[in-house]
């Protein structure tokens, strides 16, 4: 009897067992989960590159890449970035609070067309309709033509420090305003500056650190370091870790893109070089900011506008400038 008894417990145990672990395996691989593959671009990059998905409701992903490791990140969201691996499955479950159009990308450098690796998420639904708000770039209200050469009129003989500038000249409220800041390019500045008669006595490497003052009145020691990040993980592969045009693909880029597009002979296929102050004094940060949203006409530079933030863009920009000028206050 008491081994009858043991035996009708142990099929028990055995009926209640499974079902737990079918609960279980849903609960950890719901059954409505998309699988989403990440290859190489070249191998067709994200299938299914579109995914639907509604407001306040789970979205349950299952990851795996088929050749590389990859990253999986959603652009201008708190989303945290996931690392996915050959042969390894990951699951991710992602709600979003608003609708619209979320752009998914690949964080690890795969490969030269490794910033083609994208694909959107489309949410339906209602929200409280702050965000995925859209708004024209700046440098399309200050009608700036992002794809026409800008050189510099005039550049510093050495690299402008904040400690150079003049202790008696201080400078003006107009222009240290932010709205002056986006708007000019350095040279622009340093040509208004050398005209203004408050400053006639001051030497030019004066002048030229009173412009560096204003570039870093406009940011944060914070800015700079998340502008650092962003530029290593995204765009030294291109434009090398110092700026200089050289990262570890800018052969390739240039090989891809050295024939300019009709109409765009100016335009070169080779990686901006930021150190170039001919280059990068004439630009203005509106203008910077411009390339960084909507990417290169013609060159193999993309997109960023759907990944970064307005501010990580800024944060960008100013730290672009700080490979001409040296922020540092040395005595």
């Amino acid at each position: 009897m008491k081994a009858e008894n043991f035996a009708r417990l142990l099929v028990l145990i055995v009926i209640v067992g499974s079902a737990m672990g079918v609960i279980a395996a849903r609960l950890h691989n719901p059954e409505n989960s998309i699988e989403l593959r990440g290859k190489m671009p070249e191998a067709g990059g994200w299938t299914p590159d579109v995914l639907h998905a509604q407001v306040g409701e789970p979205l349950h992903l299952r990851l795996t890449a088929d050749d590389v490791v990859h990253g999986f990140g959603i652009g201008q969201s708190d989303h945290p970035v996931v690392d996915i691996e050959p042969g390894k499955m990951t699951d991710l479950t992602l709600t979003f609070d608003e609708p619209g159009t979320y752009t998914f990308y690949c964080t690890r450098w795969c490969g030269v067309n490794h910033w083609r690796m994208r694909g959107t998420i489309e949410v339906s639904g209602e929200g409280s309709g702050e965000s995925q708000e859209t708004s024209q770039p700046l440098f399309v209200t200050l009608n700036i033509d992002i794809d026409a050469p800008h050189p510099a009129e005039a550049v510093p003989v050495t690299r402008p420090r904040l400690s150079d500038s003049p202790v008696k000249a201080g400078l003006e409220d107009r222009y240290l305003a932010q709205d002056y800041y986006f708007s000019r390019s350095p040279a622009q500045v340093y040509s208004e500056l050398r005209a203004d008669p408050t400053y006639q006595s001051a030497s030019d490497a004066e002048i030229w650190a009173l412009v560096a003052n204003i570039w870093w009145t406009n940011t944060t020691e914070e800015g700079l370091i998340e502008g650092a990040r962003i530029y290593a993980e995204n765009c030294a592969a291109c434009h090398g870790e110092t700026g200089a045009g050289d990262g570890v693909f800018a052969d390739i880029v240039q090989a891809q893109f050295g024939k300019p597009m009709h109409g765009m002979e100016h335009v070169s296929g080779k990686p901006t070089d930021f150190t170039d102050s001919h280059t990068m004094l004439g630009a203005s940060p509106a203008l910077l900011q411009g390339k960084i949203i909507r990417g290169g006409m013609g060159t193999g530079m993309p997109y960023w506008g759907s990944i970064f933030t307005e501010q990580q863009t800024w944060n960008l920009v100013a730290y672009l400038y700080s490979f001409q000028f040296d922020y540092q206050e040395t005595e």
